[in-house]
């Protein structure tokens, strides 16, 4: 019997009309989500009158609310996973799917985690497809000391953080060296060194959380291993999370080492199923 995982997308996997039937088939929730967030969260998802969808601050909350209803829609008619992943914002909805803290209190955690990130100005993201990780580090290391490896996706897709006048640079550097280089619908430099001024924020806000065990295991993209049950601990990688490389590929191998696994993604696109195909290879 294959191992039964659950996942989560992040950011990038967000597009104006996303949960549109759902909004219509959950309408408590998203009186619930209104409430806690301070608008309308139908309004952000389906119409976008002020192009705020592409901001994390945005993004964020709106993904998390998504993802949740997915999820909501998928238990209706199918029974609890094994284990959960989810790739940056989603391990948020990982933690809430396997008990750590309710819906509300999650979707608060990422409005916040969301605008931290997003105050942190000037910087941004891109995918470099066609190195490995020690090849796209040596590049960094040797030519863009400023730039940050971010996710490990897969063994030939690497993205990375910095400034955006540096990731400009870099990009025709990459493609002279016959890579892929693609700017990612990010507005921030996430999961690298521009994150760390924010985590004190974000640790203080999330410790004055009520946060419960995992009743279900959730993979951390920080250790690419098993969340701990301690409390402290918890927070430990939530936090720590915002600043550090997601090692996607090192998680789904983990779970790959388990036994034969039934990968099933739970969100707004089919992103990292394309990716778990490409690890699986």
């Amino acid at each position: 019997m294959s191992i039964k995982v659950i996942m989560f997308p992040g950011q990038g996997s967000q597009y104006k009309g996303m949960g549109e039937q759902l909004f219509k088939e959950y309408p408590e929730a998203v009186k619930t989500a209104n409430k806690a967030l301070g608008y309308d969260i139908a309004e952000l998802c389906l119409i976008d009158p002020e192009n705020k969808l592409n901001q994390t601050n945005y993004t964020q909350p709106a993904l998390y609310f998504v993802n949740y209803l997915n999820y909501q829609k998928y238990l209706a008619s199918n029974d609890a996973p094994n284990y959960f992943i989810g790739h940056s914002l989603g391990e948020f909805n990982a933690l809430n799917a396997a008990g750590v803290y309710d819906f509300e209190t999650g979707l608060k955690i990422v409005q916040k985690r969301g605008e931290l990130m997003f105050s942190v100005g000037g910087t941004s993201m891109a995918a470099v497809i066609g190195g490995d990780y020690k090849e796209i580090k040596e590049i960094l290391k040797n030519n863009f000391p400023d730039i940050d490896i971010a996710n490990i996706n897969t063994m030939s897709q690497i993205v990375i953080s910095g400034k955006t006048e540096s990731l400009n640079k870099a990009a025709d550097f990459f493609e002279e060296e016959g890579m892929v280089y693609i700017p990612l619908k990010v507005s921030g430099a996430f999961h690298s060194r521009y994150m760390t001024p924010v985590k004190q924020q974000f640790h203080d806000f999330i410790e004055s959380m009520t946060l419960k065990f995992c009743i279900t295991p959730v993979i951390s993209n920080y250790t690419a291993a098993v969340y701990p049950l301690e409390r402290e601990a918890i927070i430990k990688n939530m936090i720590n999370q915002i600043d550090s490389p997601i090692k996607w590929l090192q998680s789904v191998e983990y779970l790959m080492y388990q036994g034969e696994c039934d990968f099933i993604e739970i969100g707004a696109s089919e992103v990292l199923t394309n990716i778990v195909k490409k690890i699986s290879i």
